[in-house]
Protein backbone atom coordinates (compact mmCIF):
# COMPACT_ATOMS: atom_id res chain seq x y z
CA UNK A 1 0.00 0.00 0.00
CA UNK A 2 1.36 3.31 -0.74
CA UNK A 3 0.77 6.72 0.86
CA UNK A 4 -1.89 8.05 -0.75
CA UNK A 5 -3.96 5.02 -0.81
CA UNK A 6 -3.24 4.88 2.87
CA UNK A 7 -4.94 8.58 3.42
CA UNK A 8 -7.50 7.78 1.06
CA UNK A 9 -8.88 5.43 3.18
CA UNK A 10 -8.12 7.69 6.30
CA UNK A 11 -11.21 9.84 4.26
CA UNK A 12 -13.87 7.13 5.02
CA UNK A 13 -11.99 4.74 8.31
CA UNK A 14 -11.06 6.42 11.07
CA UNK A 15 -6.99 5.82 11.88
CA UNK A 16 -7.52 3.89 14.88
CA UNK A 17 -9.57 1.15 12.87
CA UNK A 18 -6.80 0.85 10.50
CA UNK A 19 -3.88 1.08 12.76
CA UNK A 20 -5.67 -1.87 14.69
CA UNK A 21 -6.17 -3.82 11.71
CA UNK A 22 -2.60 -3.14 10.50
CA UNK A 23 -1.73 -4.70 14.39
CA UNK A 24 -4.46 -7.82 13.62
CA UNK A 25 -2.63 -8.89 10.62
CA UNK A 26 0.88 -8.81 11.75
CA UNK A 27 -0.18 -10.72 14.64
CA UNK A 28 -1.54 -13.23 11.99
CA UNK A 29 1.61 -13.11 9.59
CA UNK A 30 3.67 -15.95 9.05
CA UNK A 31 6.40 -13.49 7.70
CA UNK A 32 8.20 -12.77 10.93
CA UNK A 33 8.68 -9.33 10.30
CA UNK A 34 8.77 -7.82 13.58
CA UNK A 35 10.72 -8.52 16.80
CA UNK A 36 9.11 -5.68 18.86
CA UNK A 37 5.49 -4.04 18.41
CA UNK A 38 4.51 -0.71 19.26
CA UNK A 39 0.80 -0.91 19.90
CA UNK A 40 0.51 0.71 22.66
CA UNK A 41 1.69 4.06 21.31
CA UNK A 42 0.51 3.27 17.88
CA UNK A 43 -3.03 3.03 18.67
CA UNK A 44 -2.71 6.77 20.66
CA UNK A 45 -1.22 8.31 18.17
CA UNK A 46 -4.07 7.21 15.57
CA UNK A 47 -6.41 8.58 18.44
CA UNK A 48 -4.79 12.00 18.39
CA UNK A 49 -4.89 11.80 14.68
CA UNK A 50 -8.75 11.25 14.50
CA UNK A 51 -8.82 14.38 17.13
CA UNK A 52 -7.03 16.34 14.71
CA UNK A 53 -3.88 16.33 17.17
CA UNK A 54 -1.43 14.70 14.89
CA UNK A 55 0.18 17.24 12.18
CA UNK A 56 3.07 16.88 9.39
CA UNK A 57 4.01 15.22 6.19
CA UNK A 58 3.46 11.99 7.74
CA UNK A 59 0.72 12.16 9.99
CA UNK A 60 -1.54 9.05 10.04
CA UNK A 61 0.91 7.50 8.45
CA UNK A 62 2.33 3.79 9.75
CA UNK A 63 6.39 3.40 9.62
CA UNK A 64 8.27 0.24 10.62
CA UNK A 65 11.73 1.00 11.93
CA UNK A 66 14.92 -1.46 11.29
CA UNK A 67 15.89 -2.90 15.45
CA UNK A 68 19.10 -1.30 15.04
CA UNK A 69 17.80 1.75 15.22
CA UNK A 70 17.60 3.45 18.74
CA UNK A 71 13.84 4.12 19.68
CA UNK A 72 13.04 5.93 23.23
CA UNK A 73 11.40 3.18 25.82
CA UNK A 74 11.20 0.50 23.29
CA UNK A 75 13.31 -2.34 22.73
CA UNK A 76 15.58 -2.55 20.46
CA UNK A 77 17.74 -5.57 19.84
CA UNK A 78 19.98 -5.64 16.67
CA UNK A 79 17.77 -9.21 16.73
CA UNK A 80 20.64 -10.25 18.91
CA UNK A 81 20.81 -11.96 22.35
CA UNK A 82 23.54 -9.70 23.63
CA UNK A 83 20.62 -6.83 23.17
CA UNK A 84 17.67 -8.79 23.61
CA UNK A 85 16.43 -6.86 26.92
CA UNK A 86 18.03 -3.25 25.66
CA UNK A 87 15.57 -0.49 25.92
CA UNK A 88 17.64 3.20 24.82
CA UNK A 89 16.45 6.42 26.37
CA UNK A 90 16.81 8.44 23.70
CA UNK A 91 15.69 8.39 19.97
CA UNK A 92 17.63 8.14 16.83
CA UNK A 93 17.83 11.42 14.59
CA UNK A 94 15.34 9.73 12.39
CA UNK A 95 13.25 8.98 14.70
CA UNK A 96 12.75 11.93 16.18
CA UNK A 97 12.22 13.10 12.46
CA UNK A 98 9.01 10.67 12.19
CA UNK A 99 7.81 11.49 14.89
CA UNK A 100 8.21 15.05 14.57
CA UNK A 101 6.26 14.51 10.93
CA UNK A 102 3.66 12.71 12.81
CA UNK A 103 4.16 9.12 11.51
CA UNK A 104 2.86 6.53 13.56
CA UNK A 105 5.87 4.12 14.84
CA UNK A 106 4.31 0.22 14.25
CA UNK A 107 7.31 -1.70 15.29
CA UNK A 108 10.86 -2.87 15.08
CA UNK A 109 11.37 -4.81 12.43
CA UNK A 110 13.23 -8.05 12.30
CA UNK A 111 17.01 -8.04 10.29
CA UNK A 112 20.18 -9.81 10.33
CA UNK A 113 22.16 -10.31 13.78
CA UNK A 114 24.06 -6.85 14.17
CA UNK A 115 23.23 -5.62 10.43
CA UNK A 116 25.46 -8.74 9.43
CA UNK A 117 24.03 -10.75 6.82
CA UNK A 118 22.31 -11.20 3.37
CA UNK A 119 18.81 -13.22 4.38
CA UNK A 120 18.43 -11.97 7.80
CA UNK A 121 18.83 -16.19 8.58
CA UNK A 122 21.61 -14.97 10.92
CA UNK A 123 19.05 -13.08 13.59
CA UNK A 124 18.20 -14.43 16.71
CA UNK A 125 14.31 -14.21 16.60
CA UNK A 126 14.35 -16.04 13.45
CA UNK A 127 14.47 -15.71 9.75
CA UNK A 128 12.09 -13.49 7.58
CA UNK A 129 10.35 -14.82 5.14
CA UNK A 130 9.69 -13.89 1.76
CA UNK A 131 5.66 -12.32 0.97
CA UNK A 132 6.27 -14.14 -2.27
CA UNK A 133 7.24 -17.68 -1.33
CA UNK A 134 7.62 -18.27 2.70
CA UNK A 135 10.00 -21.24 1.65
CA UNK A 136 12.52 -18.45 0.89
CA UNK A 137 14.59 -15.41 2.30
CA UNK A 138 13.32 -11.63 2.62
CA UNK A 139 17.04 -11.01 2.16
CA UNK A 140 18.94 -8.73 4.36
CA UNK A 141 20.22 -7.66 6.51
CA UNK A 142 16.87 -5.19 6.45
CA UNK A 143 14.50 -8.30 5.32
CA UNK A 144 12.16 -7.49 8.13
CA UNK A 145 11.89 -3.81 6.75
CA UNK A 146 11.31 -5.22 3.18
CA UNK A 147 8.81 -7.97 3.74
CA UNK A 148 6.75 -5.61 6.30
CA UNK A 149 5.76 -3.72 3.27
CA UNK A 150 3.54 -6.26 2.08
CA UNK A 151 0.68 -5.24 4.18
CA UNK A 152 1.82 -4.54 7.30
CA UNK A 153 3.02 -1.03 6.77
CA UNK A 154 2.66 1.37 4.15
CA UNK A 155 6.92 2.91 4.72
CA UNK A 156 9.86 1.23 6.05
CA UNK A 157 13.59 2.86 7.41
CA UNK A 158 16.35 0.23 6.88
CA UNK A 159 20.14 0.23 7.15
CA UNK A 160 22.85 -0.04 4.60
CA UNK A 161 26.03 -0.74 5.13
CA UNK A 162 27.20 -3.17 2.17
CA UNK A 163 23.59 -4.04 0.31
CA UNK A 164 21.13 -4.34 3.11
CA UNK A 165 18.52 -1.81 1.94
CA UNK A 166 19.06 -3.01 -1.92
CA UNK A 167 18.72 -6.37 -0.85
CA UNK A 168 15.77 -7.00 0.83
CA UNK A 169 13.86 -4.61 -1.38
CA UNK A 170 14.76 -6.71 -4.86
CA UNK A 171 13.99 -9.88 -3.04
CA UNK A 172 10.50 -8.57 -1.90
CA UNK A 173 9.62 -6.61 -4.80
CA UNK A 174 9.79 -3.12 -3.39
CA UNK A 175 11.83 0.15 -3.25
CA UNK A 176 14.61 0.81 -1.25
CA UNK A 177 17.55 3.69 -1.32
CA UNK A 178 21.39 3.81 -0.13
CA UNK A 179 21.65 7.76 0.47
CA UNK A 180 24.75 9.24 0.08
CA UNK A 181 27.03 8.57 3.12
CA UNK A 182 26.52 11.51 5.27
CA UNK A 183 23.04 12.65 3.85
CA UNK A 184 20.71 11.05 6.99
CA UNK A 185 22.25 10.82 9.89
CA UNK A 186 23.63 7.94 12.16
CA UNK A 187 23.32 9.28 15.17
CA UNK A 188 21.05 6.41 17.01
CA UNK A 189 22.00 3.71 14.61
CA UNK A 190 23.86 1.21 16.29
CA UNK A 191 27.41 0.79 14.80
CA UNK A 192 28.47 -1.91 12.42
CA UNK A 193 31.07 -0.59 10.15
CA UNK A 194 31.18 3.04 10.50
CA UNK A 195 32.10 4.76 7.41
CA UNK A 196 30.20 2.40 5.16
CA UNK A 197 26.72 2.23 6.65
CA UNK A 198 23.55 4.39 6.19
CA UNK A 199 20.04 4.64 7.52
CA UNK A 200 17.64 4.78 4.10
CA UNK A 201 13.83 4.64 3.00
CA UNK A 202 11.99 1.71 2.19
CA UNK A 203 8.48 1.82 0.63
CA UNK A 204 6.19 1.14 -2.39
CA UNK A 205 6.14 3.62 -4.71
CA UNK A 206 9.15 6.24 -6.26
CA UNK A 207 7.21 9.12 -4.77
CA UNK A 208 6.97 7.65 -0.99
CA UNK A 209 10.25 6.96 -0.88
CA UNK A 210 11.19 10.25 -1.83
CA UNK A 211 9.09 11.87 0.87
CA UNK A 212 10.87 9.53 3.39
CA UNK A 213 13.70 10.80 2.55
CA UNK A 214 13.04 13.96 3.01
CA UNK A 215 11.65 13.86 6.20
CA UNK A 216 14.59 12.03 7.85
CA UNK A 217 17.69 13.83 5.71
CA UNK A 218 19.03 16.89 6.92
CA UNK A 219 21.31 18.36 9.45
CA UNK A 220 22.57 16.90 12.36
CA UNK A 221 25.44 18.20 14.80
CA UNK A 222 25.55 15.09 16.88
CA UNK A 223 26.94 12.90 13.89
CA UNK A 224 30.43 14.03 13.04
CA UNK A 225 30.39 12.34 9.51
CA UNK A 226 26.49 14.26 8.84
CA UNK A 227 26.65 16.38 5.65
CA UNK A 228 24.30 19.32 6.95
CA UNK A 229 22.75 19.10 3.57
CA UNK A 230 18.54 19.00 3.22
CA UNK A 231 16.91 17.02 0.60
CA UNK A 232 14.14 18.22 -1.66
CA UNK A 233 12.88 15.94 -4.12
CA UNK A 234 12.20 17.90 -7.37
CA UNK A 235 11.35 15.59 -10.45
CA UNK A 236 12.72 16.48 -13.52
CA UNK A 237 11.98 14.69 -17.20
CA UNK A 238 15.33 14.67 -19.13
CA UNK A 239 17.25 12.84 -21.38
CA UNK A 240 19.69 10.91 -19.64
CA UNK A 241 22.63 9.59 -20.20
CA UNK A 242 22.70 5.62 -18.92
CA UNK A 243 26.11 3.70 -18.04
CA UNK A 244 25.43 -0.34 -17.65
CA UNK A 245 28.10 -0.88 -15.52
CA UNK A 246 29.96 -4.02 -17.39
CA UNK A 247 31.38 -5.86 -14.40
CA UNK A 248 27.79 -5.76 -12.25
CA UNK A 249 26.17 -8.79 -13.30
CA UNK A 250 23.52 -11.74 -12.44
CA UNK A 251 22.64 -15.10 -13.21
CA UNK A 252 21.37 -15.48 -17.25
CA UNK A 253 17.27 -15.56 -15.75
CA UNK A 254 18.24 -11.73 -14.05
CA UNK A 255 20.30 -10.75 -17.17
CA UNK A 256 17.45 -11.43 -19.39
CA UNK A 257 14.75 -9.29 -17.37
CA UNK A 258 17.76 -6.60 -16.85
CA UNK A 259 18.39 -6.83 -20.81
CA UNK A 260 14.55 -6.61 -21.39
CA UNK A 261 14.99 -3.10 -19.12
CA UNK A 262 17.97 -1.92 -21.09
CA UNK A 263 15.84 -2.01 -24.27
CA UNK A 264 13.08 -0.20 -22.78
CA UNK A 265 15.65 2.44 -21.28
CA UNK A 266 17.32 2.71 -24.54
CA UNK A 267 14.44 3.86 -26.41
CA UNK A 268 14.29 7.37 -24.10
CA UNK A 269 17.42 8.09 -23.11
CA UNK A 270 21.49 7.35 -24.57
CA UNK A 271 22.93 3.72 -23.60
CA UNK A 272 26.01 2.93 -23.41
CA UNK A 273 28.59 0.07 -21.52
CA UNK A 274 30.96 1.47 -19.32
CA UNK A 275 33.86 -0.21 -17.51
CA UNK A 276 34.87 -0.04 -13.76
CA UNK A 277 37.69 -2.66 -13.73
CA UNK A 278 38.61 -1.76 -9.72
CA UNK A 279 35.61 -3.55 -9.03
CA UNK A 280 36.67 -6.79 -9.20
CA UNK A 281 38.90 -6.58 -5.91
CA UNK A 282 35.85 -3.97 -4.15
CA UNK A 283 34.59 -7.70 -2.51
CA UNK A 284 37.36 -8.64 -0.38
CA UNK A 285 38.13 -5.43 0.12
CA UNK A 286 34.72 -3.85 1.42
CA UNK A 287 34.69 -7.52 3.72
CA UNK A 288 37.92 -6.44 4.92
CA UNK A 289 37.11 -2.65 5.94
CA UNK A 290 33.36 -3.89 7.18
CA UNK A 291 35.15 -6.90 9.42
CA UNK A 292 37.65 -4.80 10.50
CA UNK A 293 35.32 -1.70 12.11
CA UNK A 294 32.72 -4.29 13.26
CA UNK A 295 35.64 -6.07 15.33
CA UNK A 296 36.19 -2.42 16.55
CA UNK A 297 32.56 -1.34 17.23
CA UNK A 298 31.47 -4.55 19.16
CA UNK A 299 34.51 -4.33 21.69
CA UNK A 300 31.99 -2.68 23.70
CA UNK A 301 29.56 -5.58 24.63
CA UNK A 302 31.64 -6.44 27.48
CA UNK A 303 28.57 -8.00 30.24
CA UNK A 304 29.19 -5.22 32.29
CA UNK A 305 27.67 -1.59 30.98
CA UNK A 306 24.44 -2.63 29.47
CA UNK A 307 23.58 -5.99 27.04
CA UNK A 308 23.97 -9.32 28.04
CA UNK A 309 25.67 -10.68 31.05
CA UNK A 310 26.20 -13.50 33.64
CA UNK A 311 24.66 -13.90 36.86
CA UNK A 312 28.33 -14.44 38.21
CA UNK A 313 31.28 -12.72 38.02
CA UNK A 314 34.14 -14.80 37.27
CA UNK A 315 37.75 -13.55 36.68
CA UNK A 316 37.48 -10.59 33.80
CA UNK A 317 38.99 -12.06 31.21
CA UNK A 318 36.75 -15.70 31.15
CA UNK A 319 33.36 -13.25 32.10
CA UNK A 320 34.37 -10.84 28.98
CA UNK A 321 34.76 -14.40 27.23
CA UNK A 322 32.35 -16.00 27.91
CA UNK A 323 29.36 -13.24 27.68
CA UNK A 324 30.62 -12.86 24.26
CA UNK A 325 30.42 -16.74 23.10
CA UNK A 326 27.09 -17.08 24.57
CA UNK A 327 25.78 -13.52 23.24
CA UNK A 328 26.77 -13.15 19.90
CA UNK A 329 25.92 -15.85 17.14
CA UNK A 330 27.85 -17.61 14.79
CA UNK A 331 27.56 -14.98 12.12
CA UNK A 332 28.88 -12.37 14.20
CA UNK A 333 31.30 -13.95 16.03
CA UNK A 334 33.14 -14.84 12.61
CA UNK A 335 33.24 -11.35 11.65
CA UNK A 336 34.82 -10.06 14.55
CA UNK A 337 37.29 -12.89 14.47
CA UNK A 338 38.56 -11.97 10.94
CA UNK A 339 38.44 -8.40 11.33
CA UNK A 340 40.39 -8.72 14.89
CA UNK A 341 43.17 -10.62 12.88
CA UNK A 342 43.30 -7.70 9.72
CA UNK A 343 43.67 -5.40 11.95
CA UNK A 344 46.83 -7.41 14.47
CA UNK A 345 50.36 -6.38 13.95
CA UNK A 346 51.67 -7.93 10.86
CA UNK A 347 48.87 -7.86 8.73
CA UNK A 348 47.33 -4.41 9.25
CA UNK A 349 49.24 -3.22 6.30
CA UNK A 350 49.18 -6.72 4.38
CA UNK A 351 44.64 -6.68 4.71
CA UNK A 352 43.76 -3.58 6.28
CA UNK A 353 45.94 -0.88 4.23
CA UNK A 354 45.31 -2.32 1.13
CA UNK A 355 41.72 -2.74 1.27
CA UNK A 356 41.53 1.12 1.82
CA UNK A 357 43.56 1.65 -1.65
CA UNK A 358 41.59 -0.25 -3.33
CA UNK A 359 38.80 1.55 -2.12
CA UNK A 360 40.09 4.59 -3.31
CA UNK A 361 40.49 3.02 -6.77
CA UNK A 362 36.65 2.13 -6.44
CA UNK A 363 36.08 5.88 -5.59
CA UNK A 364 37.94 7.19 -8.50
CA UNK A 365 36.71 4.58 -10.94
CA UNK A 366 33.25 5.88 -10.20
CA UNK A 367 33.51 9.80 -10.41
CA UNK A 368 35.21 8.83 -13.93
CA UNK A 369 31.99 7.33 -14.92
CA UNK A 370 29.84 10.09 -13.62
CA UNK A 371 32.26 12.33 -16.26
CA UNK A 372 29.97 10.91 -19.05
CA UNK A 373 27.00 9.62 -17.26
CA UNK A 374 24.62 10.73 -15.73
CA UNK A 375 23.59 7.66 -13.72
CA UNK A 376 24.42 4.08 -14.20
CA UNK A 377 22.60 1.13 -14.26
CA UNK A 378 23.05 -3.44 -13.31
CA UNK A 379 20.75 -5.61 -11.65
CA UNK A 380 20.84 -5.35 -8.03
CA UNK A 381 21.01 -9.03 -6.94
CA UNK A 382 22.78 -11.49 -9.06
CA UNK A 383 19.91 -13.74 -8.15
CA UNK A 384 16.15 -14.23 -7.07
CA UNK A 385 15.30 -15.07 -3.57
CA UNK A 386 16.95 -18.44 -2.72
CA UNK A 387 15.88 -20.78 -0.48
CA UNK A 388 15.29 -20.76 3.54
CA UNK A 389 18.90 -22.77 4.17
CA UNK A 390 20.11 -23.18 0.59
CA UNK A 391 23.53 -21.09 0.98
CA UNK A 392 25.09 -22.58 3.77
CA UNK A 393 28.81 -21.52 2.83
CA UNK A 394 29.79 -18.24 4.29
CA UNK A 395 31.88 -17.08 1.32
CA UNK A 396 29.29 -18.09 -1.24
CA UNK A 397 26.89 -15.85 0.74
CA UNK A 398 29.19 -12.87 0.71
CA UNK A 399 29.66 -13.44 -2.97
CA UNK A 400 26.14 -12.54 -3.19
CA UNK A 401 27.05 -8.71 -2.04
CA UNK A 402 29.02 -8.25 -5.30
CA UNK A 403 26.80 -6.01 -7.01
CA UNK A 404 26.29 -3.95 -3.90
CA UNK A 405 29.03 -3.32 -1.95
CA UNK A 406 31.22 -0.95 -4.59
CA UNK A 407 28.37 1.56 -3.89
CA UNK A 408 29.22 1.49 0.13
CA UNK A 409 32.80 1.75 -0.54
CA UNK A 410 32.36 4.73 -2.90
CA UNK A 411 29.50 6.62 -0.94
CA UNK A 412 27.34 7.27 -3.02
CA UNK A 413 23.45 6.76 -3.50
CA UNK A 414 22.07 4.04 -4.96
CA UNK A 415 17.98 3.01 -5.50
CA UNK A 416 16.50 -0.89 -5.97
CA UNK A 417 13.22 -0.78 -7.48
CA UNK A 418 11.46 -3.82 -8.78
CA UNK A 419 12.26 -4.84 -12.95
CA UNK A 420 10.68 -8.07 -13.42
CA UNK A 421 9.97 -11.48 -12.07
CA UNK A 422 11.69 -14.52 -12.72
CA UNK A 423 9.78 -17.97 -11.82
CA UNK A 424 7.30 -15.67 -10.15
CA UNK A 425 9.68 -14.14 -8.07
CA UNK A 426 10.56 -10.32 -7.88
CA UNK A 427 13.72 -9.25 -9.35
CA UNK A 428 15.91 -5.71 -8.55
CA UNK A 429 17.48 -3.37 -10.30
CA UNK A 430 19.63 -0.66 -9.31
CA UNK A 431 20.28 2.51 -10.09
CA UNK A 432 23.07 4.64 -9.22
CA UNK A 433 24.54 8.46 -9.22
CA UNK A 434 27.00 10.68 -8.17
CA UNK A 435 26.85 12.33 -4.71
CA UNK A 436 24.16 13.78 -3.40
CA UNK A 437 22.32 13.28 -6.57
CA UNK A 438 19.65 11.92 -5.37
CA UNK A 439 17.03 13.47 -7.19
CA UNK A 440 18.62 12.59 -10.55
CA UNK A 441 17.84 9.01 -9.93
CA UNK A 442 14.77 9.35 -8.08
CA UNK A 443 13.66 11.22 -11.73
CA UNK A 444 14.67 8.05 -13.35
CA UNK A 445 13.14 5.34 -11.36
CA UNK A 446 9.93 7.79 -11.17
CA UNK A 447 10.23 7.69 -15.04
CA UNK A 448 10.76 3.99 -15.26
CA UNK A 449 8.18 2.74 -12.58
CA UNK A 450 5.70 3.82 -15.35
CA UNK A 451 7.13 1.98 -17.85
CA UNK A 452 7.72 -1.09 -16.44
Amino acid sequence: MTVKEWRERLEVESCYDLISELFDRIEKSKLNAFITLNKDEALRKAEDFDRGKLEGRLAGIPVAVKDCISTRFLRTTCASKMLESYIPPFDAHVVERLRQEGAIIVGKTNMDEFAMGTTTETSYFGVVRNPFDLDRVAGGSSGGSGACLHGESVLALGSDTGGSIRCPASFCGVFGLKPTYGLVSRYGLIPYANSLEQIGPMANCVEDLALLLEVIAGKDERDSTNAGVDFRFEPKVRRFRVGIVKEMVANDEVMNVFDEVVEVVGERHEVFEVSLSSLKYSLPAYYIIAMSEASSNLARYDGVRYGYSLERLESWGRYFSRVRAEGFGEEVKRRIMLGTYALSAGYYGKYYLKALKIRTLVKRDFQRAFKDCDILISPTMPTPAFKIGEIQDPLTMYKMDVNTVPINLAGIPALSMPMGFVRGLPVGLQIMGNHFEENKILSFALELEGLL
